[in-house]
């Protein structure tokens, strides 16, 4: 899985010399809560929507409206943005940017092909990508269970699944410090769920979980 398949291509930026008040517009009006800087066709910057609440004065200040918005106006994003900006490449896996974002405890990484901006990803992104490729909110049902760490078990889960003419359209699998591996799959289909437990405990593993499935709507 790479960033590529999962970052946002199309891309709102601004300049250094873009005002805050017209930043925090942006934002509103887009919908979104990060904007990076470019100048010349490069990064130099990021401001988000935090950064954008620490600029602006709290509602505990002396400040009229009209100094409030005049300090808003004054006030270029150059002067509030951040300079040092963690990115990353559109080749790098997706397990790559969820590694960034928890070292440097961040929600958003531009993506830069040969030092050109061509997209940013972010937690949501990271956390649609996850849905996605669990197979969630898709029709069929999702089968939990565990089995011994050894070559050739899922292999035989899987070979079950076949002779029943059902197709697995998804698998994860987390081996545990038990020794242990627990299988999460996801079966497309209208499938009767008694008969697929059978077949797979005839196969050696322990079932936890046999739950039917539903569609859902995209996530934009």
């Amino acid at each position: 899985m790479a960033v590529k398949d999962y970052m946002t291509k199309d891309v709102v930026t601004i300049t250094p010399n873009t005002g805050v008040a017209q930043a925090a517009d942006i934002m509103r009006d887009q919908g979104i809560r990060r904007l990076p800087v470019m100048e010349d066709d490069r990064l130099v910057g990021l401001v988000t929507a935090g950064t954008m609440a620490e600029a602006t004065p709290s509602k505990a200040t002396s400040l009229s409206i009209y100094e409030m918005n005049y300090l808003l106006n004054k006030t270029k994003i150059k002067d509030i943005m951040l300079k040092k900006v963690i990115t990353i490449t559109p080749e790098a896996s997706l397990e790559d940017a969820i590694y960034l974002m928890l070292e440097h405890k961040i929600g958003v990484l531009p993506v830069l092909d040969n030092h050109q901006l061509c997209g940013i990803i972010t937690d949501r992104d990271v956390f649609k990508a996850f849905l996605h490729v669990s197979g969630y909110g898709t029709e069929g049902v999702r089968v939990v269970l565990e089995a011994d760490n050894v070559v050739g078990v899922l292999a035989k889960v899987a070979e079950s699944i076949s002779k029943a003419n059902l197709n697995i359209g998804r698998i994860v699998a987390d081996t545990r410090a038990t020794g242990k591996t627990v299988v999460e799959l996801q079966i497309d289909g209208n499938i009767d769920r008694s008969i697929l437990t059978e077949k797979l405990q005839a196969t050696g593993v322990t079932v936890i979980s046999v739950e039917a499935t539903h569609l859902k709507a995209n996530l934009d």
